[in-house]
C-alpha cells in the first residue's frame, strides 16, 4: 500500500479533556499513511480524553511543549473538546509553538473546539474555516470568514465542524499534510 506521509512529522497538542474521537481517528488516519506522530502536552506522562459526555481513556505523551519546536515538525493537529483548547491558549509556549506553523505556512488541522488555540496567534485575520458552531463569534472577532460546512481547506488550513465530520477531515487532512507547505497570505487572495 502506498503512504502519503512517510518522512512526515506531525504534531499533536492536546491537554487533558481533548475529545477523544477527534484525537484517535485522525492518530490512526496519519499512522495509516506511515506519519511519524507526536502527542504532545502541557506535562509529561498521560494526558486524559474526554469521550462525548464522561471522561474517556488515558493517552501516553510524547514530549512536553518546552521541549519542542515547530521547526522540528511538517504539520500540525489541534484536537477539539472543550478543555483541552482552554488550557493550550493560556500557555505562552503552546501559543509560540503553533504561531509557529501559521507563520511558516506549515499545513494546521482542527476540529470543533481545536480553533480556540489559533485565536491567539493572531493569525485567523482573513482565513476561511469552519469550527463547531458556539465559537463562531469567536473566530470571527479575530478576523476569520466562518463557514457552516463540513470540512473548509483554506491553503492547507484545514478545519472541520464536529466528530461527524471526521471521515471528511481525516481525508482533506491527509492531502494537505502530503502536500506540505502552502502560500497562505490572504492578501493575495482579496
Amino acid at each position: 500500500m502506498e503512504t502519503k506521509l512517510n518522512n512526515k512529522r506531525i504534531a499533536i497538542v492536546v491537554a487533558d479533556g481533548f475529545e477523544e474521537s477527534e484525537f484517535l481517528i485522525p492518530l490512526n488516519a496519519l499512522k495509516e499513511q506511515s506519519a511519524t506522530v507526536d502527542v504532545i502536552s502541557l506535562k509529561p506522562g498521560k494526558v486524559k480524553a474526554w469521550r462525548e459526555t464522561n471522561w474517556g481513556g488515558e493517552y501516553m505523551v510524547d514530549k512536553v511543549i518546552e521541549e519542542v519546536n515547530s521547526d522540528d515538525y511538517d504539520a500540525l493537529l489541534l484536537p477539539g473538546g472543550v478543555m483541552s483548547p482552554d488550557k493550550l491558549r493560556m500557555n505562552e509556549d503552546v501559543i509560540d509553538f503553533v504561531a509557529g506553523f501559521m507563520e511558516d505556512k506549515k499545513p494546521v488541522a482542527a476540529i470543533c473546539h481545536g480553533l480556540l488555540t489559533l485565536i491567539e496567534t493572531d493569525t485567523l485575520a482573513g482565513r476561511t474555516l469552519t469550527s463547531f458552531p458556539s465559537i463562531r463569534t469567536d473566530l470571527m472577532n479575530a478576523g476569520a470568514d466562518w463557514v457552516d460546512e463540513e470540512v473548509v481547506c483554506d491553503q492547507g488550513f484545514v478545519t472541520s465542524r464536529r466528530p461527524a465530520d471526521l471521515p471528511a477531515f481525516c481525508a482533506k487532512m491527509i492531502e494537505e499534510f502530503a502536500e506540505g507547505i502552502h502560500n497562505r497570505n490572504p492578501k493575495e487572495h482579496a
